[in-house]
């Protein structure tokens, strides 16, 4: 064995011991609720008084056609859109804002992925970490295991821009699954993956739920909604609870 073969491996088993880690530890997740929210763009209101609520240890799916509201509805709760009447409290606090939801615990897997393409995959997911005040090195574990969560591990290194869209969206994941989050809003997923990397994807997000966080999924895919533990949808901006 050369030498490059046992630091890799060496590092490789770091990566996985990292990654059993953070698998282990438990997230304490938060009820967040969304109390009559209405949320208007111009004279479009995309949300008309919704009222729900989530719950740790538990997955909500949000579903409804294109357009419908369910970008806005995560935003919303996210505090990253203005609220025109209502409110959103996570554990009876209320979210005022973006930098108050993130301060809460309230972490965002935007539609659309939101990374920065100048920047390499890991280093996506370190500065967002490092962000929140993780120290560096803790940050590069927990990035290279969130990576290999997702099946990038070799694709770290690569510039966003190089990756595909799907690639790109597990990026995004694994952003969001590094931070574990108290509350972590997921908006389409799955939208850009094939079979077996959206029910890795799928899988993920169960685990968050499973080691107590608080998940809300925004899908159009029936088969991912349906493998949530609740279910409400958004008809031009109205919401009704569907089980």
């Amino acid at each position: 064995m050369t030498m490059g073969q046992d630091v890799a491996q060496g590092r490789g088993r770091q990566v996985d011991d990292v990654g059993s880690r953070l698998d282990e530890a438990r997230i304490e997740g938060l009820v967040i609720e969304v109390e009559r929210v209405t949320v208007r763009y111009g004279d479009v209101t995309a949300l008309a008084g919704a009222t729900t609520a989530a719950e740790p240890g538990r997955i909500l799916a949000v579903t409804g056609h294109s357009g419908a509201g369910k970008s806005t509805l995560l935003w919303a709760m996210a505090g990253a859109v203005a609220l025109a009447e209502g409110s959103v409290h996570v554990d009876g606090e209320e979210v005022r804002d973006r930098e108050t939801a993130v301060a809460m615990g309230v972490g965002l897997v935007p539609q659309g992925n939101g990374l920065a393409t100048i920047l390499s995959a890991h280093e996506n997911v370190v500065l967002a970490l490092v962000a929140t005040g993780v120290p560096a090195r803790e940050a590069d574990e927990r990035a290279r295991a969130a990576l290999h969560s997702v099946g990038l591990e070799e694709s770290g290194g690569h510039l966003v821009e190089e990756l595909s869209g799907g690639q790109q969206q597990r990026v995004a994941v694994a952003r969001g699954l590094a931070m574990s989050a108290p509350v972590l809003l997921a908006d389409e997923p799955t939208s850009e993956l094939d079979h077996d990397n959206r029910e890795r994807v799928l899988a993920l997000l169960r685990d968050q739920a499973r080691r107590g966080a608080t998940v809300v999924m925004a899908t159009h895919d029936p088969q991912a909604a349906g493998q949530a533990d609740a279910e409400v949808r958004l008809d031009d901006g109205r919401l009704v609870r569907v089980r």
